[in-house]
């Protein structure tokens, strides 16, 4: 999840209009505590108390056993739509980076020069 945080900047277009959020089947308080410790400029959602239904709600399928994968994402564009539902996000694959990075690309172009 650090390498998220430290890598925000460059994949998300400095964060313009972009949301995204990391959904696991951590407690809240664990969350918050991971939020609140280490500064992350996104959010955190927790499936813990409600069986996956929220991260369903975002379009994710869940594992066989109801949960949700290991550190799902959910890319919310501009336009407040959801862009992409990483189902298992690798925190350790730069390669994950790469496809988190495309989808961001599309969602926000970079703005023309002079606009």
């Amino acid at each position: 999840m650090r390498a998220y945080r430290d890598q925000y900047a460059e994949l998300f277009n400095e964060g313009r209009n972009v949301v995204l959020m990391a959904i696991s089947n951590d407690s809240p308080e664990e969350g918050a505590s991971w939020l609140r410790d280490e500064d992350f400029p996104y959010l955190f959602g927790s499936d813990a108390e409600n069986g996956g239904a929220t991260f369903a709600a975002f379009g994710g399928s869940l594992r066989d056993d109801g949960m949700v994968g290991s550190r799902a994402v959910i890319v919310v564009g501009p336009d407040g739509r959801v862009a992409k539902v990483m189902e298992r996000f690798n925190q350790v694959d730069p390669a994950a980076y790469e496809e988190l990075a495309a989808v961001i690309d599309e969602v926000t172009p970079e703005p023309e020069e002079g606009s």
